[in-house]
């Protein structure tokens, strides 16, 4: 049962997080002020006859309000990201948003400051999202009912800053939940025998990669391009147009090349170092990084965060050079068939991957940060290349390019598979201490909304006074 328990909480803690990038906007009103009951559920009569629920308040939680309607949302926007609504009662879908209403209200007690450059930055990312997906903003303004995109933006202003507080106090609670040894060996031990987790087949994964080499002109040819956009932009061009039109950095790009970011925002070296050596409305000369050549526009320097523009271009790799890659790549896999040298070996000697070179080509799930991937968990296309691979057998040379449009060559091979299992303390430490990890924390959201429950003004009204909530909200 113990188990079981975890994983109901899972359910509940990993859906206490945002449901998607639209959460539900609620107007902000007096604590003190007292909501008649009847106003979410009288019903009024339709020229048909028949009955309509008027839209009104269900409850307050603190300054916060919750609207029928919002529950409405909820589905909608569960449903719109592919999820299933089926076992989600409107008790439940409430639940959440008392949750992050409380979360909300309690960051702004404790004095969590969520600046309007942040929910701006937010903004730019989430309308290029949405954009994206939809094709149109005027077709996201429509879903949401509003006049402009001007009146969209102020009504999704304030989504955005609730969910970040909201986020911001989640992190607070959980920041410093630490799990000891003793605690994960513990946690361990109550979980009865018959209902230890079964974890599924695993494999460890190695590669070693080739770049092909540019040449000085074609490098050459990038940075003049770059140079040129430069003093296009210091004679008064934009540079978000030129951003949008030019860079390569499709994160960055349709936002007019934007980003935000202080020291320990995890940009390459280079990038942060040139960042933070320039002044407001400076703008860099083309400089290298392993993405490509870039020349960056300070916009905002606000203490130690960052504001600024930045375009990214990379140089073409020439048919040629692609040759010459998979020639050398070829002959790494040569020597290693022929037993001249270990896989692990010409890792570490002739990879151009600095971040799996050291240790052999092993690559890191980035999901869990250990060496195991699970293989209905694996990215689609790194299972694809594995799944056929037989015992020690390495791929023949594979063209990659990835989301930058950068190409390589690579070779893989599978250096350990785990065939499905019984959890194991040994073998599966690090899963287990995540569970582990993950409950506690779970108790410490829960011992948090026990203690801010009692001392937070909190009303439901309606029908949703006889919901049974997983905390005590109706304070019984």
């Amino acid at each position: 049962m113990l188990l079981k328990k975890l994983q109901l909480k899972t359910i509940d803690f990993k859906f206490a997080l945002p449901i998607c990038f639209f959460l539900f906007f609620t107007p902000i009103i007096s604590a003190q002020e007292i909501i008649p009951d009847v106003v979410a559920q009288k019903p009024v009569e339709t020229p048909s006859g028949g009955k309509l629920k008027i839209d009104g308040i269900i409850a307050t939680v603190g300054d916060y309000i919750v609207l029928d309607s919002d529950i409405d949302k909820g589905f909608l926007e569960i449903t719109a990201q592919g999820g299933s609504i089926k076992d989600i009662t409107r008790c439940q879908m409430l639940g959440k948003l008392l949750e992050d209403k409380l979360y909300a209200h309690q960051a702004i007690q404790d004095s969590i400051i969520v600046s309007d450059a942040e929910v701006r930055g937010m903004m730019e990312d989430r309308l290029n999202y949405m954009t994206q997906q939809v094709g149109d903003i005027n077709k996201v303004v429509e879903y949401y009912k509003k006049s402009s995109v001007e009146e969209f933006k102020t009504y999704f202003a304030d989504i955005l800053k609730e969910q970040k507080l909201a986020s911001e106090m989640r992190d607070k609670i959980i920041k410093d939940v630490e799990i000891t040894p003793e605690e994960v060996r513990n946690f361990f031990k109550k979980i009865p025998k018959d209902e230890l987790p079964t974890f599924g087949a695993e494999m460890e994964v190695a590669q070693i990669v080739v770049e092909p080499k540019i040449s000085k002109e074609d490098k050459q040819k990038v940075i003049d391009r770059l140079n040129a956009i430069r003093k296009d932009v210091l004679e008064g061009s934009s540079f978000a147009t030129k951003a949008v039109l030019y860079s390569q950095d499709p994160g960055s790009s349709p936002n007019g090349g934007y980003y935000k970011m202080t020291r320990k925002t995890p940009f390459v070296k280079e990038f942060k170092d040139v960042a933070f050596s320039l002044q407001a409305g400076e703008v860099s000369e083309p400089f290298e990084t392993t993405f490509g050549y870039h020349i960056i526009m300070v916009e905002k320097i606000k203490g130690q965060e960052v504001e600024l523009r930045h375009i990214l271009i990379a140089p073409t790799v020439s048919e040629a050079a692609l040759k010459e890659a998979k020639e050398r790549i070829t002959n790494i896999r040569n020597k290693i068939v022929n037993k001249e040298i270990t896989f692990a070996e010409a890792a570490r000697t002739e990879s151009d991957e600095k971040e799996t070179r050291a240790n052999g080509g092993t690559l890191v799930n980035p999901t869990t940060q250990d060496t195991r991937f699970e293989l209905t968990k694996m990215d689609p296309t790194l299972y694809s290349q594995v799944s056929n691979l037989k015992g020690d057998e390495i791929s023949q040379p594979l063209l990659n390019t990835d989301d930058k449009g950068k190409k390589t060559y690579k070779l893989i091979t599978v250096t350990n598979r785990i065939d499905e299992h019984t959890a194991d303390y040994a073998k599966d430490y690090t899963k287990i201490k995540e569970l582990a990890l993950k409950e506690k924390q779970i108790n410490a959201i829960a011992k948090w909304f026990d203690t801010k429950i009692k001392d937070t003004y909190i009303k439901i009204i309606g029908e949703y006074k006889d919901c049974t909530f997983a905390n005590n909200w109706l304070k019984k």
